[in-house]
């Protein structure tokens, strides 16, 4: 049962499907704390599975030697109507054994391409993700453009107070301006007077 839902999960991952029904499938899968918590209890059951791998190949090779051993005795001693049974049940012993064998192997085999496969999924939907933004291709980049060019009401109207107060900045700075000029002016004419009629300059 495990290695047929193995099965069914690598052709649902190998589907071509577009990529933004993709990006949140496998965000869904990735940020889903109920996924986290399968995935945590497949682990454990896979070192159960690695562990009756261990034991059906054990299992394999003591019945391989059995039936080595049996045969060589039946042959040294002529018995060979007697070898028909034992063989037959040494045989069912051997192919239960292979089939456990190949069965935990091929599920731990294909529990480790799910796995490379799922991180390799996720690497292309990143640079996808990257290629679509370099490009200007994407809906969150067009949207970051449009208000990086356009910006949020309240940012314009914050930046339209600044512009409206350092415009009266500047005004009041052009008229302390015009006012020294024309103290300077006045300095200026009374000082030239002063010149003209010879009176002297007071020193301090």
């Amino acid at each position: 049962m495990l290695l047929m839902a193995e099965m069914t999960l690598f052709m649902a991952l190998i589907i071509p499907l577009p990529f933004t029904i993709r990006r949140k499938l496998f965000t869904f899968i990735s940020e889903n704390p109920l996924v986290a918590k399968a995935q945590h209890a497949l682990k454990i059951t896979f070192i159960f599975i690695l562990i009756l791998f261990i034991d059906s190949v054990n299992r394999v090779y003591r019945v391989q030697q059995e039936l080595a051993i049996a045969t060589e005795n039946n042959s040294a001693s002529g018995k060979a109507a007697v070898l028909g049974h034992e063989r037959l049940e040494v045989q069912a012993r051997k192919f239960y054994s292979q089939r456990n064998m190949y069965l935990c192997g091929f599920t731990l085999f294909l529990s480790l391409i799910l796995n490379r496969t799922y991180i390799m999924i996720l690497e292309v939907l990143r640079l996808e993700e990257k290629v679509k933004q370099y490009e200007g291709t994407d809906k969150n980049t067009k949207q970051a453009e449009k208000l990086a060019v356009a910006g949020e009401p309240g940012e314009i109207a914050r930046l339209k107070r600044e512009l409206a107060r350092k415009d009266q900045d500047l005004e009041n700075l052009k008229k302390q301006a015009a006012g020294l000029h024309r103290e300077y002016d006045d300095l200026t004419e009374k000082y030239a007077k002063t010149q003209e009629d010879g009176t002297p300059k007071k020193e301090k």
